[in-house]
C-alpha cells in the first residue's frame, strides 16, 4: 500500500506541467505521464501519451497569457492512486481571459507519482 501523497506534492508534479521549461522537455514530460495516460483537453480533443508529449515539446515557448491555478482539492480514489482538481485562467494581452476546471488523476507506480489521465472543462 502506498501512503496518501501531500496536496503539495502532487500540486507541485502537476504545475510542472504548466512551466514551458518542462513541457519543452521530452524526458521530464516522460516521467510525469504514466503509460497509458489520456487527456480530455478542454478543446474537446482525446490525446494519448505519445501525442501529448509530441505536442508539447513542439510548443515554441511564446508566451500564450498569463496561466493562474487556484482551488487544489486532493482526494484518495485507491491504494495507489489520487484525485487532483483545480481551476485555471489563463489572462491574455487581448484582455481575454479562459478560465478552466481541470481534473488529474495521480498513479504511484511503486517508485513515483505519474499523471495517468487529465480532463479540462472550459467555464463559461
Amino acid at each position: 500500500m502506498t501512503s496518501v501523497p501531500s496536496l503539495e506534492e502532487i500540486q507541485s508534479l502537476e504545475e510542472a506541467l504548466h512551466r514551458q521549461e518542462i513541457r519543452g522537455c521530452r524526458e521530464a514530460v516522460e516521467i510525469l505521464l504514466a503509460e497509458g495516460f489520456v487527456e480530455f483537453g478542454a478543446s474537446g480533443s482525446v490525446y494519448d501519451r505519445t501525442t501529448i508529449i509530441d505536442l508539447l515539446v513542439q510548443e515554441d515557448g511564446i508566451d500564450e497569457g498569463d496561466l493562474r491555478s487556484a482551488n487544489y482539492v486532493l482526494k484518495p480514489i485507491s491504494n495507489d492512486a489520487v484525485l487532483l482538481t483545480y481551476e485555471t485562467e489563463r489572462s491574455y494581452p487581448n484582455g481575454s481571459k479562459r478560465r478552466v476546471l481541470r481534473s488529474s488523476v495521480w498513479k504511484h507506480d511503486g517508485l513515483k507519482w505519474q499523471m495517468f489521465f487529465h480532463q479540462g472543462t472550459i467555464r463559461p
